[in-house]
This record gives structure tokens, C-alpha cells and sequence, in this order.
């Protein structure tokens, strides 16, 4: 909407409507005179909101924001209908005028001044959907997210980073208990690989010994059993 001094964005003044919550929406007012434009802004129930700035100037070819605040309600309307209504007044103003330069006096028809007056509607409209769940696995080729309902609340939110961090800590518990067992492994085939080797000794140590000798044992030979049996028990406590 437009009139010989601003053009006014949005036409109706759109709230998206929830019980007991504060709700704004914006009003953009465009300056396309080369002319200060002071302006100001009412409403038929100025109890129920807020308007900042409720007065103001638009320099020449440039515009402004003005944010209109409705308080938290406590009981919807009727078939969602709302009869309040805004009115924005908007004047001439003289070069260099500032904020705090608009008085009351200057939107006077009384007095002579040249008062352009648009009507704006408020329009109640339903709030945006929160997006749809999506089912595991629905897509191909995605990973799988985490669907909430429409009651969800906060607890939802946090259950998953939870679960997530405790996947985690058992992934890294169970790749330590396998490098344990690899290790354990690794170590106990070098042991056998090492008996294998001793048990091979001993049995050429037993033959050079009867070749050599007719009768009793060898001191190297009581030795070398002797070490066998350290081993061993040294294996076996680690494993």
C-alpha cells in the first residue's frame, strides 16, 4: 500500500498467533519524496501493543522499520478474527528534522497541516509448522535421523547427543579390548615359536650327549631343562 508520501509494506500487520507468547511483525515505511517525512503510528488498543518507533521521520529516498509488538494472550479470538486496527499519519517535514523534533502538533489538521492517514488491519495467522519427520532409512544413500513428534520438548533433543557420546565410549572400549587380545596373541605365538626352537636343542643336545657319554647327565643338560621350565612359566602366567 501506497499514498503520495510513503509506500507501506506489509498492507495488514500479520501475526502469527500462539496463545501466550509474544508476537512482533515489522512495517517498512519508504520515503520516495524528496521531502523529511515525519510519521506516527496508532492503534484502536494501545494497551495490547507495543510500537517502536511510534513516531519518527523518514529522510528523503530512504525508509525505515517500524516494529509493532503484540502482548502474550491468554484466550484465542473467535475464529481467529482480530478487530484491531493502526492508523499511520505522515506529514511534510522540514529539512534537517530529527525524532525528537516530531511533536503532536504537526499531525494537526486544525492547524492547517497537510496529514496523510493510511488504515492498516491486524491479520492472526497460524504459526509455521515444525518440519515433518523423516523415518530412518527413508532415503537412500542418507543417514538415519532422529524423528520427533510434534509434543517433542527439550528432553528430546538432548536424549540423542547422550546415546551418541555413549556409543562412542563403547566403540573405543571394545577396539582397546581387541588390540589387547592381538597383542596377547602376537606374544604368545613367539613364546610357543620359542619352545619350539629349545624343545629342537635339547633333543640335538640328548643325542650329542649319548654319542659322547654312556651314562649320566650332563651339567648343560640340567641347565638347559632348567631354563625350558622358567620359560614355560613364564608363558603361562601371561597368558
Amino acid at each position: 500500500m501506497s499514498n503520495e508520501l510513503l509506500t507501506i509494506d506489509p498492507v495488514d500487520l500479520q501475526f502469527p498467533f500462539e496463545l501466550k507468547k509474544q508476537i512482533s511483525c515489522s512495517l517498512y515505511l519508504g520515503n520516495k519524496t524528496d521531502n523529511y517525512v515525519a510519521f506516527k503510528v496508532k492503534t484502536t488498543n494501545p494497551k495490547k501493543y507495543c510500537v517502536r518507533p511510534n513516531t519518527g521521520v523518514v529522510h528523503p529516498r530512504s525508509s525505515s522499520e517500524v516494529l509493532v509488538t503484540m502482548q502474550a494472550q491468554k484466550e484465542a479470538p473467535a475464529d481467529m478474527q482480530c478487530k484491531d486496527k493502526f492508523l499511520l499519519q505522515c506529514v511534510v517535514a522540514s529539512p534537517g528534522t530529527t525524532p525528537k523534533d516530531v511533536t503532536h502538533e504537526m499531525f494537526s489538521k486544525e492547524a492547517g497541516h497537510r496529514v496523510e492517514e493510511t488504515k492498516l488491519k491486524v491479520v492472526y495467522v497460524a504459526p509455521p509448522r515444525p518440519p515433518s519427520p523423516v523415518r530412518e532409512g527413508s532415503e537412500e544413500g542418507s543417514s538415519p535421523r532422529a524423528s520427533v513428534s510434534d509434543n517433542g520438548n527439550a528432553s528430546d533433543f538432548t536424549a540423542a547427543p547422550r546415546f551418541s557420546a555413549d556409543r562412542l565410549d563403547a566403540q573405543d572400549n571394545s577396539s582397546e579390548a581387541r588390540a589387547l587380545v592381538t597383542r596377547l596373541t602376537e606374544e604368545k605365538n613367539s613364546a610357543v615359536q620359542l619352545n619350539k626352537r629349545l624343545q629342537q636343542e635339547l633333543d640335538q643336545l640328548q643325542r650329542e650327549s649319548k654319542r659322547s657319554q654312556s651314562g649320566g647327565i650332563p651339567l648343560m643338560y640340567v641347565l638347559l631343562v632348567g631354563l625350558i621350565g622358567l620359560i614355560l612359566g613364564y608363558i603361562m602366567k601371561r597368558t
